[in-house]
């Protein structure tokens, strides 16, 4: 599908600042992981090396990252999509898909790029059979998970490095 506005296919999101929407867009694609990394590390791992941000796991099989794109090329949102059964639903029939490394610039949230990324993620496992998907979110990004269908499990813990975290899941239905 093209978008209408910016004659860009597929998964395309467009900058509301004011409630108006304006002439920027942004393009969703699967991505090589070390695309995200500046990003990663200036959003999650308070500005450090971009290396800061590499996840155990990244370059394993089955691993899907997904980025938006401004007009400039710039990542402005990613999420990394992990193929691993969620550890308190562990009897959860289907696949287990794990979120991690989800970012946003900071002039960017509340803009919709999250939301689009987090989307053609849901997509991907739609894709290969759906499944349960699940993340430790960070608390701040918990009613954020919450607006996309996603449920919190057990109990908020504070994680020394990065702050205070809930495990949240949802089912995607295969598509």
């Amino acid at each position: 599908m093209w978008c209408l506005s910016c004659h860009i296919r597929n998964h395309c999101v467009h900058a509301r600042v004011g409630g108006v929407t304006s002439e920027l867009a942004f393009v969703i694609s699967q991505v090589p992981v070390e695309e995200t990394y500046p990003l990663r590390a200036k959003v999650l791992r308070n500005g450090g090396p971009p290396e800061a941000a590499r996840l155990v796991g990244d370059d394993l099989p089955g691993v899907a990252t997904y980025a938006a794109r401004d007009v400039e090329g710039a990542v402005v949102g990613c999420v990394g999509l992990f193929p691993e059964p969620c550890p308190d639903l562990p009897d959860h029939p289907g696949e287990g898909w794990r979120i991690r490394g989800m970012a946003t610039d900071d002039g960017l949230r509340g803009q919709g790029v999250g939301a689009q990324v987090l989307k053609a993620a849901l997509d991907h496992v739609a894709a290969h059979g759906g499944g349960l998907v699940w993340c430790n979110a960070r608390t701040t990004a918990a009613r954020f998970y919450a607006r996309h269908g996603f449920q919190e499990i057990g109990e908020r813990w504070d994680d020394p490095e990065i702050g205070p975290h809930v495990r949240m899941w949802r089912e995607v239905e295969s598509g």
